[in-house]
């Protein structure tokens, strides 16, 4: 949805939806934001949820000199980014979400921070809602290694799990600076080489992770045959706040290319009946196999973190192969033409074997191609 209206150099928006995206693309371009009339129709809870709220607060942390005004009843906010200083943070995020909402935000911005980026993030580690810990260490942190070239200094690590919906968990996430990104040529998405999982369980019998291990396991050596799935049983004060188990699932290509799928257990809120690890097992393969299908040199949960690199890269032509656009995808595509007025050339590429079948090919692909505005770090210190 394009912004409402431009006073100067502030967009002007409407409604909660995509505030994530709105607000990382703001920080970055230093435009001022306002958006107007959230959830004002709900008469129950108008305005902000703790959420967001908590997502403003931690961009305030990783910057300086950000101003943030809400009107009372949290319907309107006004948000005037200040620099990316980064360094090291401590951020409680909000039980609402799982760290990786938060994670996302940090992964887009920490590259073009002053400082390595430090945080140490304390909430729900593995929820439904958005991607786990595992997830993004595989999938999103693959892709900024090919825009980073050296990924030194790049690191995720998992100090305590903890599942929807009390959270406990602990990550931490160091990220290096960098003062441009280069332009790259990704179309080679090469074949699947192997598959690696990790299943964890927390307050749980150690037997929900070995039959969700089962279950996955036999779904993907129909597949391939090199499949490994470790357990992570967490006891104690390890294992965060609340009672769960669930699994990810990792498949690697040989061109390093990485696609992930994750999938959790029923907290008591969501559903009377618990959830069976076969079936959990089952569900995810199933998933990864949807997501393979699809194809691409990324996981369809980040087209667009590899849209944003490529925008701010160098002024090379960029080319990136992916499968079809999600819906977040070509929002975030018409919000980068907002704040930083950058097009991208979308085409389908013709299959290398007209005689193939579709069904060897896999679903249509899609290839993004753009020239970089040549984004440099402003905030970087001079050595």
């Amino acid at each position: 949805m394009p912004p409402v209206a431009q006073e100067g150099n502030c967009l002007i928006y409407r409604g909660s939806n995509f505030l994530k995206q709105r607000l990382i693309l703001a920080c970055l371009s230093g435009k001022p934001l306002k958006i107007t009339q959230i959830r004002s129709e709900d008469e129950a809870a108008p305005g902000l949820r703790e959420y967001e709220i908590n997502l403003i607060r931690l961009l305030d942390k990783i910057t300086n000199g950000t101003r943030i005004e809400l009107n009372p009843a949290g319907t309107s906010v006004m948000f005037t980014p200040g620099l990316l200083h980064g360094g090291q943070i401590h951020h409680d995020c909000c039980v609402q979400r799982g760290i990786g909402y938060y994670l996302d935000a940090l992964i887009a911005l920490g590259p073009f921070c002053k400082n390595p980026l430090n945080a140490t993030l304390r909430g729900v580690t593995n929820s439904k809602d958005s991607p786990s810990v595992d997830h993004i260490k595989g999938a999103a942190l693959s892709l900024l290694k090919r825009f980073l070239l050296v990924d030194e200094g790049l690191d995720l690590r998992v100090v305590k799990r903890g599942v929807a919906p009390l959270g406990g968990g602990e990550i931490e996430f160091r990220c290096p600076v960098r003062k441009s990104l280069r332009a790259i040529q990704c179309q080679a998405q090469g074949m699947i080489k192997r598959i690696r999982g990790t299943v964890y369980a927390c307050k749980v019998s150690p037997a929900m992770a070995n039959r969700t291990v089962e279950a996955a396991k036999g779904c993907m050596l129909k597949f391939l045959p090199d499949v490994y799935i470790y357990t992570d049983q967490n006891r104690g004060k390890m294992s965060g706040n609340s009672p769960g188990f669930g699994i990810c699932l990792l498949a690697e290509t040989t061109e390093g290319v990485c696609f992930a799928a994750d999938c959790s257990s029923n907290t008591r809120e969501e559903s009377d009946t618990p959830a069976v690890p076969e079936d959990l097992g089952q569900e995810v393969a199933m998933r990864l196999l949807d997501e393979i299908y699809r194809g691409g040199c990324c996981d369809s949960a980040y087209q667009w973190l590899a849209a944003l690199y490529m925008a701010l890269g160098q002024k090379h032509v960029s080319k990136f192969l992916t499968g079809a656009l999600s819906t977040y995808t070509v929002h975030f595509l018409q919000h980068l033409r907002d704040f930083f007025s950058i097009t991208f050339k979308l085409e389908n590429p013709e299959a290398e074997d007209e005689d193939e079948g579709d069904d060897v090919r896999g679903a249509q692909k899609v290839l993004m191609a753009c020239v970089g505005i040549g984004y440099t770090n402003i905030n970087k210190r001079v050595n």
